[in-house]
């Protein structure tokens, strides 16, 4: 078996990440209305069908995802979190699990939910599989990410602050997916009728502090495996936060959601139309004459 430990593919400290959500479990109450936010235009996804789901996974919902599943009338709904403590923090089922090592049977669920949680997964397209393994057939996916773009103003403000101090930087904000990834990887596990798509959600915030605060209430603060593992120098955020761009009397905080849907195979759902299968000529759909290769339209 390969240590993982010595993987290249590993970018994160799962560890460390479980550890820090520990910890939020007593705090995530602060970032509530985020995490609604985001979990209310996922879940909006469900409107756009009339299928009717009986078994749902929520995967890192931090407390809010269970609760809107079940007052939309699904009787029965795991809430599984990295962090023991989180996932009790949903109410009703409560598993502590890793998203990377699904502990559920093969088509346990008819509906698996993630809300802004597999940002932090190694390996993506592993756990993308042993959810779709997770569905019944014609079982849908649902899944928002935070982007490529979240969070750059502080990206950029904390890389300028440590270049000034120590002449140098260190990864201090996790790397987001970017969008035109994310489609491509749900066909690869086997998802029929993919979808991906994102929206900007905004946020901002009255002062820097109130920033670092939420990410840390959160359990969202660096779990990079190549971060500096010395003690930041005291000065960082402070500089950092004194470089964050203000709108007014606010800090605008950039978040790109990208969301995935994708539904676990079944013989019931549309296909591609077979090539050469058409009946009707593209012309005569389009109302316009046809004509052979090289031909010119008459001035």
């Amino acid at each position: 078996m390969t240590d993982r430990a010595a993987d290249p593919m590993r970018v994160f400290d799962r560890r460390l990440l479980r550890r820090r959500r520990d910890r939020a479990a007593a705090t995530v109450d602060r970032v509530a209305p985020v995490l609604e936010a985001a979990a209310d235009r996922l879940l909006d996804r469900l409107d756009d069908t009339t299928r009717r789901f009986a078994r749902a996974l929520e995967i890192g919902g931090r407390g809010v995802v269970a609760p809107l599943l079940r007052s939309r009338g699904i009787p029965f709904v795991v809430s599984m979190d990295l962090s023991s403590r989180m996932a009790r923090g949903a109410g009703g089922l409560a598993v502590a699990g890793d998203e990377e090592w699904l502990p559920f049977a093969p088509e346990s669920f008819d509906l698996v939910v993630a809300s802004l949680s597999l940002h932090w997964v190694n390996d993506l397209p592993g756990a993308l599989l042993q959810i779709r393994r997770a569905l019944r057939p014609d079982g849908l996916f649902l899944a928002s990410l935070p982007g490529l773009g979240t969070l750059q103003e502080l990206r950029e403000a904390l890389a300028a602050a440590e270049s000034e101090l120590r002449g140098g930087l260190s990864p201090r904000v996790s790397p987001f997916p970017e969008l035109r990834d994310l489609a491509g990887l749900l066909q690869r596990a086997g998802f029929a009728l993919p979808v991906a798509d994102g929206e900007a959600l905004p946020v901002a915030y009255r002062s820097p502090m109130a920033l670092f605060e939420d990410l840390r209430a959160a359990g969202e603060t660096n779990a990079v495996l190549a971060r500096d593992p010395r003690i930041p120098p005291r000065a960082l955020l402070p500089l950092a936060a004194s470089r964050l761009p203000v709108a007014g009397e606010a800090i605008p905080v950039g978040f790109r959601l990208l969301v995935m849907t994708g539904w676990a195979p079944h013989e019931s759902q549309s296909k591609p139309a077979r090539p050469g299968s058409a009946t009707v000529r593209l012309a005569e759909a389009l109302g316009v004459e046809e004509r052979k290769a090289g031909e010119r339209a008459g001035r």
